[in-house]
């Protein structure tokens, strides 16, 4: 057997279509996948024991989204994983720990710059959380997620944010006013 293309098994995986709201992943259930996102929008999010969400990740196309705590320790998932947008993904199973071994090099560097790429953009997030304006934050989301300020709703910005959704409007309206 040849070496596996990361490319490839994206590319050779169904389509699976996904409807607004479709929850893929929940909370304290089993996760045995990651899903690549071709057209629409992805969120995994967290619920904290008031009932407030709390957004981790967006996943618009191009990203892949998981809980990487129940794929990589085969335990019970911490997040929650949904469709904010009708979405068309590929659901690609987690392979067996040997079953990476079988990837072509190309492949284990694109996967591995999309991991790189995601553990990037959550190091700088902590670190803006704990230091950073809400306005730098907002700039922050404006730059990682082009375009998806016009596609996620406000309430789900926020609370990756770490804002109120008021708050968010407050932040808006400066930097209209700063242009």
């Amino acid at each position: 057997m040849g070496n596996l293309n990361f490319s490839n098994t994206i590319a050779n995986s169904p389509t699976k279509r996904v409807k607004k709201g479709e929850v893929l992943v929940r909370n304290g259930e089993l996760s045995e996948a990651f899903y690549y996102v071709e057209k629409g929008c992805l969120r995994s999010y967290t619920i904290d024991s008031k009932g407030k969400e709390h957004v981790l990740q967006f996943a618009p196309e191009d990203w892949i989204i998981s809980d990487k705590e129940s794929l990589m320790n085969n335990g019970l998932a911490i997040l929650n994983i949904d469709a904010i947008e009708d979405s068309e993904i590929k659901v690609l199973k987690k392979p067996a720990e040997d079953d990476f071994s079988k990837f072509d090099a190309e492949s284990l560097m694109q996967m591995n710059q999309k991991l790189l790429r995601r553990a990037y953009s959550l190091q700088k997030r902590i670190i803006q959380l704990l230091s950073a304006s809400a306005e730098e934050r907002y700039m922050d989301f404006l730059k990682l997620y082009p375009g998806l300020a016009q596609r996620v709703p406000q309430k789900m910005i926020a609370s990756y944010l770490g804002i109120t959704p008021e708050g968010l409007s407050r932040v808006r309206k400066q930097l209209v006013i700063k242009k």
